[in-house]
């Protein structure tokens, strides 16, 4: 079994903040593996600072689902959680970044992956999906 967790943040002018990976195609929210002996909001936590740059308090990040991911590999799961605020730092330092930003909920960039769309729309009312 492997577990990875993403991260919704959505800040004051209503965008979401999305990555794009060097090693796999379309937007995602960021995130990542859990590793050995880490927690899921840990992961969190490290994987939103990493990859766009985001610094969360652990008062500011909520667990909202856990989804079954076995259409990419079998066993592997992914937590979403949401952050609800947090302080944005100059740059990624994950190498694998390929770009990062803030993007509109009604104008997100090409390429945006159905699961992200998926989820957001889930965090808007929509019926929540067991799979990623």
């Amino acid at each position: 079994m492997t577990l990875g967790v993403r991260v919704v943040a959505i800040n004051a002018q209503d965008e979401v903040c999305l990555v794009r990976h060097t090693y796999m195609p379309g937007w995602h929210f960021p995130g990542g593996g859990v590793e050995r002996a880490e927690t899921c909001i840990d992961a969190a936590i490290k994987e939103a600072r990493e990859e766009a740059g985001l610094i969360i308090a652990r008062e500011d990040i909520q667990l909202v689902s856990i989804h079954a991911n076995f259409e990419s590999f079998p066993g592997d799961h992914v937590s979403l959680f949401v952050a609800k605020k947090w302080t944005l730092v100059s740059t990624s330092t994950a190498h694998e970044i390929a770009e990062y930003g803030f993007f509109a909920l009604d104008a997100l960039p090409q390429g945006t992956t159905k699961a992200t769309k998926r989820r957001l729309a889930e965090l808007a009312g929509a019926e929540i999906c067991p799979n990623w």
